[in-house]
């Protein structure tokens, strides 16, 4: 299973997210309709998938097509950026999950890439904790975090700590995106007491229709194996693409599995 984005990926992902560059919605606000997410399958059903979607906060292509998907999946919001607190907003009141996706740093690229107040390994334990903090305030009805890129952060257990003293401090839970197989976000939160949880799967590391039919091929085979399975995908250059194909799936996936929010499988 390929979890580690490529450079390029990262590269163009980053570039994108930064300059909206043609793939930005068309301006003016979204509306969401409130609290229309359908009641679902209870019974002998236990098996539990939670969907994530990254980079909210940008009015990133997909947003509208997201938020209408009949599913309680949670929504990763970027600090700083141009709809941040509308897209907050319109995922609560629309009933779903926020968490703060947090740009930190990668192995590969360039710190520029990462948008305002990206968490980088040159920082001093003060200013890591300063900008952690102020992400969490920028984003409302967060309640949790997860990251964005972070290859090379996530690895290092100076940050890790700080950040996980926070999360802690602040009641929040982690999402480790598993942008690496080296990242320390699961052992230094075992350590302290932190719920988090793991993500398994990208639908969109590629922003071809095969390959994000191909991952959801992927998905029902955890499933089968799993109890529990975590998914990400983003809005932005894939966004209407993977919005289309988690739509189409959903009857199949609710006769295997549950749709839940990821508080629900954090540990």
């Amino acid at each position: 299973m390929k979890l580690f984005p490529t450079y390029a990926l990262c590269r163009q992902m980053a570039f994108t997210l930064l300059t909206g560059a043609v793939l930005i919605a068309s301006p003016g606000v979204i509306h969401a309709e409130p609290n229309i997410i359908p009641q679902q399958p209870t019974g002998a059903i236990t098996k539990k998938v939670a969907i994530v979607i990254d980079d909210f906060g940008n009015n990133m292509e997909g947003t509208a097509e997201m938020l209408k998907l009949p599913i309680p999946f949670t929504v990763a919001v970027m600090p700083f950026l141009p709809s941040t607190k509308q897209d907050a907003q319109l995922a609560h009141d629309r009933g779903l999950e926020v968490i703060l996706h947090l740009p930190m740093e990668p192995v590969r690229g360039k710190k520029s890439w990462l948008g305002p107040g990206a968490i980088t390994t040159d920082l001093s334990n003060e200013e890591i904790h300063k900008r952690i903090v102020a992400a969490i305030d920028d984003v409302p009805y967060a309640i949790g975090i997860n990251n964005h890129m972070g290859s090379k952060a996530t690895a290092d257990e100076r940050v890790m700590k700080i950040l996980i003293e926070i999360c802690k401090e602040r009641n929040l839970i982690l999402l480790d995106s598993r942008t690496t197989p080296k990242s320390l976000i699961g052992k230094i939160a075992d350590s302290r007491g932190v719920p988090h949880a793991e993500n398994l799967l990208f639908f969109d590391d590629l922003y071809t229709y095969s390959h994000i039919n191909n991952q959801m091929v992927k998905l029902r085979k955890l499933i089968h194996d799993k109890d529990e399975v975590i998914a990400i995908g983003h809005v932005g250059p894939p966004g209407k693409k993977t919005a289309h194909v988690i739509h189409e799936a959903i009857p199949s996936i609710q006769k295997e599995a549950t749709f839940v929010p990821i508080s629900q499988m954090v540990k």
